[in-house]
């Protein structure tokens, strides 16, 4: 039996909701239909906003031959049959379902047809095509973004939907509650919708009967994808920016997610590229935080985790070390080094012990003569770093 999100298939792009910026009057996907002229492309963005959608109304619209595949579950000889089937009715269209997964043997097969116009491929991916398909597949097909949908387009489908249930009993609140819970996902908004149709007595579909269903929200996180570094990033930035109820946020998606261990490497980053020298301690203190983490285990270990993020989001901010070390290591990769001076080499006579001198300091030089008065460290204006800062140029001065 059909799934109602099937059932509702749109079969001319106009049905499609959302996706403004490609469909429309005057917009690109619609003048292809218009013209009667298809292309390569990649469609890509998060789980149910359209991609399949899209590829099937383009698909009816221009009543082209279509075959479907899913570059994880068809194996390479699925991938040959379409081609034979483009050979013998002369043009395929190929819609290929998360595509960045498709392997060489298949692309391989795939390019030399995708360049002759023999087969047009519609790749779907919810990952970033630029970082996750191959160049070769990627030159070949134009990149469309679809953006994400709002809570009136989810709205909008739903009320398509409820027309073809039968004897469906179900208000405007119940409605909009599925929208919420579906985060901009249509095929979750219609798969709750349909489910809470046919597990209520008498098809009354009410807020208190979804809740029975479904009471947490879904949110894109899918630790394979980009929706998984998306939250990572926002975390880091919230906390660069020193947002705590933005950090708390993404700490609780995190959380909800069991994933902790991403928790733990991304906080590590920013307490060293991020915190640095404004703020020494935070480094200890986090491994602190993320040990009683580990020891109490979810759902306790929410409490040490959130506090070390807020003591990290109100904490004074700097990437001196970070933008030094990298610069340090742009010189070495690009073979500006040097020799390292004899007088520090392993048991030279001329090495001059600081231990040994006032103020455990002596005036010599440590660099290799080809990066004499390079400057890699440069202070940040901060209470720990002006400290360092008056060392740093009165061991300056002194050379």
């Amino acid at each position: 039996m059909k799934v109602l999100a099937d059932i509702l298939r749109p079969e001319k792009l106009s049905d499609v909701v959302g996706q403004d910026h490609l469909i429309g009057p005057d917009k690109i996907l619609t003048n292809l239909v218009k013209n009667k002229k298809l292309f390569s492309m990649i469609l890509y963005g998060k789980p149910g906003i359209g991609k399949t959608s899209i590829a099937y109304a383009l698909s009816k619209e221009l009543n082209i031959r279509t075959k479907m595949l899913n570059a994880t579950v068809n194996k390479k000889e699925d991938f040959d049959i379409a081609i034979e089937e483009a050979k013998f009715y002369g043009e395929l269209l190929l819609v290929v379902d998360e595509i960045h997964r498709m392997n060489k043997d298949k692309q391989d097969i795939l390019l030399p047809y995708i360049e002759n116009g023999l087969i047009i491929l519609i790749g779907l991916t919810t990952s970033n095509p630029y970082h996750k398909i191959n160049p070769a597949i990627r030159s070949r097909c134009q990149i469309f973004e679809l953006h994400e949908l709002t809570e009136k387009d989810i709205i909008k489908v739903l009320n398509r939907a409820i027309k073809t249930l039968d004897g469906i009993d179900i208000d405007k609140e119940a409605i909009k509650y599925i929208a919420a819970l579906s985060s901009g996902d249509v095929r979750n908004a219609l798969n709750l919708l349909e489910i809470s149709y046919y597990s209520t007595s008498k098809h009354k579909v009410t807020v208190e009967a979804i809740k029975n269903i479904n009471s947490k929200p879904v949110f894109f996180h899918d630790k394979n994808e980009d929706g998984h570094y998306d939250v990572l990033s926002a975390l880091q930035k919230s906390i660069r920016g020193s947002d705590v109820d933005a950090t708390i946020h993404y700490i609780a998606r995190l959380i909800e997610a069991g994933d902790l261990d991403s928790i733990y490497r991304r906080l590590s980053v920013i307490a060293y590229e991020d915190i640095g020298l404004a703020n020494p301690g935070i480094g200890p203190r986090l491994d602190a935080a993320i040990n009683a983490a580990e020891r109490v285990g979810l759902p306790e270990a929410r409490i040490p985790i959130g506090y070390i993020a807020i003591e990290m989001a109100l904490s004074p901010k700097s990437n001196s070390a970070y933008l030094a070390t990298d610069k340090a290591l742009s010189d070495v990769r690009s073979g500006k080094s040097g020799f390292v001076p004899n007088h520090i080499k392993t048991n030279s006579p001329d090495y001059l012990y600081p231990h040994n001198y006032k103020n455990d300091w002596v005036k010599q030089e440590y660099l290799p003569e080809a990066l004499k008065g390079t400057v890699y460290y440069v202070p940040k204006n901060n209470n720990i770093e002006n400290n360092l800062n008056k060392i740093y140029k009165e061991m300056k001065d002194e050379k």
